[in-house]
């Protein structure tokens, strides 16, 4: 097992060099603390700071680490967990290669410890599709709108890039940043793993750690899409309770407030919904809901988990997928990850159809 493997755990000369060496991940995990403590910090920092926490000194442990991490994040088996943990793998590998690479670093392999450019468009099949020119480098444009597909930015859109014979222009650091994409492809594309009964048993343990860091942040990716029909049952029979007009605890008012500033609605748009509540105040009302947003306090509250729904008796009607999760936000990205997009209708679109028809 070399350094270089170590370092970029998902190559795939880095699995072979585990294979080789004979080592059953199901032994390592039951025997050796030091590889699952290593394989835990990976997750949690990438849950909580974007990172996969301090290399190990050791070889061997950092190089098992990653797929100890990756058999976690599959029993763990939650969209967010899953997104964080791909995006800090491949964050932290293009760190490190940038590190490694020169600005002189041209299309070709270095031998030793080393990485170069050319062996991971190689690693990922793109040796064909990128070629360097005096400008910086041209790829071609499938295998740009692949990678960038999910990059935020007007500036990654198609229509804003020079195209010509089938390629796009880009950046030497702009390559860099569409290879940090192929990693996290790769890292969270055969995500959740199946695991055997006796490996899950070993790290139930790590597995509840981990549900209880997400449940303790805010969990979420920007989300802008407010579909009624996809919130978890205790949302939706909190928004029910309030549109019958019925009274709410002070916890519960909470939660439904928070959960939907979190998915992005507008404090007026909540205050609209709370006008049927008994007591119903718009301006507390309203100065509540920016409290909870950040505007008016130090910080943005995050609804509750489902640990705390359940302390105050507010989770209610649970479901298959309720039993998965601990968080109804993790819930609410489930749904909307698994529903096909062209079939989604924002609540709010919804509603300015029915204003524009009246």
């Amino acid at each position: 097992m070399e350094p270089l493997h170590a370092r970029y755990p998902f190559l795939q000369s880095a699995r072979r060099a585990v294979e080789a060496a004979g080592v059953d991940l199901g032994e390592a995990i039951a025997t050796e603390a030091t590889v699952v403590e290593r394989g835990l910090e990976r997750v949690t920092a990438a849950i909580e700071d974007g990172t996969v926490g301090d290399p190990h000194r050791r070889t061997r442990v950092e190089l098992l680490s990653y797929p100890v991490a990756r058999v976690i994040v599959s029993l763990v088996d939650e969209p967010v967990c899953t997104r964080r943990y791909a995006r800090a793998e491949a964050s932290t590998a293009h760190e490190r290669f940038r590190e490694e690479f020169t600005a002189a670093t041209e299309l070709k392999s270095v031998g030793g410890d080393s990485l170069a450019l050319a062996d991971l468009l190689a690693e990922f099949d793109l040796t064909a599709d990128v070629r360097e020119t005096p400008e910086g480098y041209r790829i071609d444009v499938g295998a740009y709108l692949d990678l960038a597909a999910d990059k935020r930015g007007d500036e990654w859109r198609l229509v804003n890039r020079t195209l010509a014979d089938g390629e796009v222009r880009v950046t030497r650091e702009e390559l860099l940043a569409l290879v940090r994409q192929a990693i996290r492809h790769r890292v969270a594309d055969d995500l959740p793993l199946p695991v055997p009964d006796a490996i899950a048993d070993e790290l139930t343990e790590e597995v509840e750690t981990v549900r209880e860091t997400l449940a303790d942040l805010e969990l979420t990716r920007e989300i802008d899409t407010v579909v009624p029909e996809l919130f978890p049952p205790c949302m939706t029979h909190l928004l029910d309770q309030v549109q019958k007009g019925k009274h709410l605890e002070h916890h519960s008012r909470f939660a439904i407030a928070s959960f939907l500033t979190s998915i992005g609605m507008t404090t007026d748009e909540i205050v609209d919904i709370f006008q049927v509540n008994p007591g119903f105040g718009e301006e507390a009302t309203r100065y509540q809901v920016d409290h909870i947003r950040g505007d008016t306090s130090p910080t943005s509250y995050s609804a509750p988990s489902c640990a705390t729904m359940q302390s105050y008796g507010d989770c209610v009607n649970m479901d298959d997928l309720c039993e998965r999760i601990s968080h109804p936000m993790a819930y609410y990205e489930r749904k909307l990850d698994d529903a096909d997009e062209d079939e989604l209708t924002d609540w709010r679109e919804q509603n300015e159809g029915a204003e524009s028809d009246a």
